[in-house]
Formats: C-alpha cells, structure tokens, sequence
C-alpha cells in the first residue's frame, strides 16, 4: 500500500504550509491572549483558500476532498500549534451536519461553514460527565447545560445532542434563551459553559435517535486529532533535538552525552509508531468498504496510542529542554498543553482502552501449546 501524497496532496500541504508561515510560539501567544482565542483573519483565509471546505461535497459549497486531504490540513495546523479550530468546527460540528442533515440544512449550513460566515461548535458533553445535561421540552425548545462546549461563546451555530438526537440552536437564540461562559482551557483556547433555558431548535435531520452516526463522525474526529497531534509531537522532537546539538554543558553539546540520545531516540520511536497507527486508520476510514464499527475500532486504537506518545513527547520535550521548556515565550510548552487537551478531548487513553476491551469476547480462545 503506498502511504505517500500524491502531488495534489503534496501541493495542499505546501499551500497551508506557506499560509501557516510565521506562526510562532509568540503569536499563537498573543492570538490567544483575547477572545475568541484564534486569529478570525487566519479563518478566513483558510476559507479563501477551500481548506474548511474540504470534507463536504461540491454540491453543498464544499471540495468534495477524503479523510487523507483533511488529515493532511490537520498535521500541518499540528506544526505550528495554530489555534484555529480546524478539526472542532469543519470535522466534528460540519461532519455532523453532513451526515444527519436534511438536504435543506446541508446546503443553507455547509456553505456557510465553508466560506467562513458561520462558526459550528458541539455541545454534547454534560458538566457531570453523566447523561446528556439537556432535555427537549414538550414545545422542542431545549433545557440544560452543556459543558466544555469547544469554541462555544463564539460559535455562531450550535449541534446539540440531547436525548440521542441532534437539534441545531443559533448562537443568538442561546444568547436570548439562556447563556455562554468562555473560559481558557489548558492550551490556552476556548470552552464555555453553554446553558439553555427553553431555547428554540431545530431538529438535525429527520428528528430521528442519531446515536450511532454520533458515534461514527466522534470517531472520525478522533482520527483528525491523531494527525494534529501528529504535527505537534513532530515538531517537539524537532526543536529537542536541535536544542540537544546546540545547547552547551561542560563545554560540550548536549547530544555529546549518551543517555539524552537515547531519550531524543525513543522520542522518535513513539512518534513513528503514532505516525503508523494514525495513518492506518485514516487508510480505514478512506476505504469505502469500512463500516462503522470498523472506523470506530480504529479512531480507538489511534486515540490511545496518541494519548500514551503524546504524552511521552510532550513531558521528554520540556525535561531536555530543562527550565526553558516551562517558560510561555518557548513552543514547546504550549505543544504539550495542546497534547493534552487532545488527550482529553472525545475520551482519554482510558476511555479508549475501556471501549477496546469491551470487544475481548468477540474473540476465540487460544488453547496454549503444550
């Protein structure tokens, strides 16, 4: 199986590559200092450019591209630890909206998203954890809370999942009918705490139980983020191993002492081993003849081997790099705070090992050689 762009591809890594240009430590920094915590120019450019349409097809404003296009966008977003919402808005809230939606609410929503007039944000995670935390009232207004809700004070356009079903919810009538909260979150983005006091909404879709393709698009963003933190433990491993061959002690360069090789060395294992795992999933999601399930079972195995690399990189990262590895003005730091996040987004390491083992039965038993 060949696992190389092809020039098409290529090209679209170069051209958010070059839009990316100049994308630092500092001003990611100072793009995240205010609200909405990511540059609405950058956003705007990357809609000028076709990128946050990518997933959606031709006929509903989109460029009708694959999973790989998408994960191509995602890796680059990884590198230079870009704020910009990429896999929050375009893969998860407009993958939702592609999937269950009429054809109506594709063409009036999707079109949006794509030119960068309308920012989505899911809201299905209750306070608690437990449950939904929204109820759909007799008259289909909703009532709850929704909290973290990614990029939710700023989101023009709300997916909300409540009673197994999706509605969409203007951010004008949460504003009107109810509240938004933005807070920081560790990497230095945005969540808010969404509360809805009979808050009109429009069902997504037929108004059926949309469990299941919840599911599927949830996993399908859990393979985008592999590629994100792709990029971001790629560049981790970059700025460490630079440090190691200039930074000096005793006299010497860093890398001159054998054991920190062998940690920059694992680094590198734990990337390309992600690298191997995050790309045979995409690979699965790109192939028309995967169901479900089988997306699912691999957006897990993915996520988990991110959360344990991500995890490995990030701290290894700032040890070797010592007391500048803490500081705000370095990128290594804010990389890890990202790894993080994404470790915590959609289900942590643990989350993914408690789905994974839940099919154990599904297999037959091994009598052991004699």
């Amino acid at each position: 199986m060949d696992f190389l762009l092809d020039d098409e591809q290529q090209a679209l890594a170069d051209a958010v590559r070059g839009l990316l240009k100049g994308y630092d430590a500092e001003k990611r920094r100072t793009v995240t200092e205010d609200d909405p915590g990511f540059d609405e120019e950058m956003w705007k450019k990357l809609a000028d450019m076709g990128v946050l349409g990518l997933p959606y097809p031709e006929d509903v404003g989109g460029s009708g591209a694959g999973p790989v296009e998408v994960a191509v966008v995602a890796e680059e977003l990884g590198k230079v630890t870009a704020p910009e919402p990429f896999v929050e808005a375009v893969v998860f809230a407009g993958g939702l909206i592609a999937a269950c939606g009429t054809a109506e609410q594709k063409q009036e929503h999707l079109a949006a998203i794509s030119d960068g007039s309308v920012l989505p944000a899911v809201a299905w995670h209750a306070p608690d954890g437990s449950g939904e935390g929204v109820t759909v009232n007799d008259d289909g207004t909703l009532s709850g809370t929704k909290e973290p809700v990614l990029n939710g004070a700023r989101a023009d356009l709300l997916v909300v999942l409540a009673g197994g079903r999706l509605f969409l919810v203007s951010g004008a009538d949460v504003d009107s009918h109810g509240s938004r909260t933005s807070y920081r979150t560790v990497d230095g983005l945005r969540a808010a705490e969404v509360v809805f006091d009979q808050t009109p909404a429009t069902p997504l879709g037929d108004g059926s139980d949309m469990s299941e393709s919840f599911r599927t698009i949830a996993a399908i963003a859990r393979i985008a983020y592999g590629h994100e933190a792709l990029g971001l433990m790629d560049t981790a491993l970059r700025l460490t191993t630079s440090y190691l061959t200039t930074r000096k002690q005793f006299g010497v360069t860093l890398n001159t002492f054998q054991a920190l090789t062998f940690r920059a060395a694992d680094m590198y294992t734990s990337l390309e081993l992600t690298r191997s795992i995050v790309t045979w999933a995409t690979m699965v999601l790109a192939d028309s003849s995967s169901t479900p399930a089988k997306v699912r079972e691999a957006a897990f195995r993915s996520k988990l081997q991110v959360s344990k690399a991500g995890r490995h990189i990030g701290q290894e990262a700032i040890q070797l790099h010592g007391g500048i590895g803490m500081t705000m003005e370095y990128a290594v730091g804010h990389i890890t705070a990202r790894l993080t996040a994404i470790d915590h987004t959609l289900g942590d390491g643990r989350d993914m090992v408690a789905a994974l083992s839940t099919s154990l039965t599904d297999h037959g038993v091994v009598e052991p050689l004699p």
